[in-house]
């Protein structure tokens, strides 16, 4: 997506925003909210440069400082610079925004980040000229997305919150959940009770497993990642995850670690077993598909698209897709639990 560059610059003050199209209206429509959000960045060309909208998009200009992460002006000339430049970019939004909203935006999980995917590419097969743009970030940022806007879908791998309920969701499939080793690690079951105890911390050794003496390597995912909801749900009740784990932003970056670490032990959408790591029976139940349907094995967690309302035309249109016997299909064929049983 192309990237707009706009600068102005007068006397001491200096104003710079650097923007992807897509992202110009969300910057337009809450910049209170952006600039009370800003966080200071080193920058050795300008010390006073501020990071806003998680570093997507930026703005920066001389500053005397930040106060409560607002900003402070040291020239009149940059807030005149801002305010010119704000009204300049207001009478390009229409454009920008038409442009944005060519794609269905969709963002959120990436444990069903890669399924989305894949129904994107058939979806745009079916219906010549319906793009879809998929985007991870996390459940917890999905569902935020699609609250305010700036996502026309928001996919969340685990069930809405209280808070979260106004929101319209549909499960497109249910996932299991599989714990994972390095395929040369010679156990082959755990109870749920060893998991939990793995990743609270009190147990640290296989040898205190049966395996091998060698101190086990924690992976876990990041805090707002569906999946490390679901995990905390179901295998950790009450206790914490140690803060000696290993976190990663993604199932595929908690595999790659798990398929280079034979004393490592992780945790990723049981979709995405391969044969780079070995799924452990819990309870002496497998991580299977067929286990998973008929309830025997307990860590499962939906999947889920949610929008702010009532969906309408391109994103309605992707979800009934997503619905329908063939994008069913999609799914089941990819490892899912599908909502229509075949």
């Amino acid at each position: 997506m192309t990237n707009v560059k706009w600068q102005i610059k007068h006397g001491e003050g200096l104003v710079v925003i650097n923007i992807k199209f897509a992202e110009l209206i969300l910057l337009l429509k809450e910049p209170i909210l952006s600039l009370r959000g800003a966080k200071r960045r080193s920058n050795p060309g300008n010390p006073q440069h501020v990071d806003i909208l998680d570093g997507r998009a930026s703005l920066a200009m001389t500053t005397d400082r930040i106060e409560n992460g607002v900003f402070v002006l040291k020239s009149k000339f940059a807030i005149i610079a801002f305010m010119v430049l704000f009204v300049f970019l207001l009478g390009l939004m229409p454009a920008c925004g038409a442009r944005q909203r060519s794609a269905v935006i969709i963002a959120g999980s990436t444990s069903v980040q890669p399924y989305a995917e894949i129904l994107a590419e058939e979806f745009a097969l079916a219906y010549p000229g319906g793009e879809i743009d998929v985007q991870g970030g996390g459940s917890s940022a999905g569902i935020t997305a699609a609250e305010s806007g700036a996502a026309d879908i928001g996919m969340s791998s685990r069930a809405l919150k209280e808070s979260e309920q106004g929101l319209w969701f549909c499960e497109i499939a249910k996932d299991g959940l599989a714990v994972i080793v390095h395929p040369q690690n010679p156990l082959q079951n755990l109870t749920l009770a060893q998991v939990c105890g793995i990743y609270a911390g009190t147990i640290g050794n296989w040898q205190e497993l049966g395996g091998a003496n060698a101190k086990i390597h924690v992976i876990a995912r990041e805090e707002g990642s569906g999946t490390r909801s679901a995990f905390e749900e179901l295998v950790m009740g009450k206790n914490l995850i140690t803060p000696k784990a290993i976190v990663q932003d993604s199932n595929g970056a908690v595999r790659q670690l798990v398929s280079n670490d034979k004393n490592s032990i992780g945790f990723i959408s049981l979709g995405l077993v391969d044969e780079t790591v070995k799924a452990l029976k819990l309870d002496g139940v497998a991580a299977s598909w067929e286990n998973v349907v008929d309830g025997s094995y307990t860590l499962c967690r939906p999947f889920l698209f949610v929008t702010k309302d009532q969906p309408a035309g391109k994103a309605k249109q992707f979800i009934d897709f997503t619905l329908s016997e063939h994008g069913q299909q999609l799914l089941v064929h990819e490892g899912l639990i599908p909502q229509i049983m075949p």
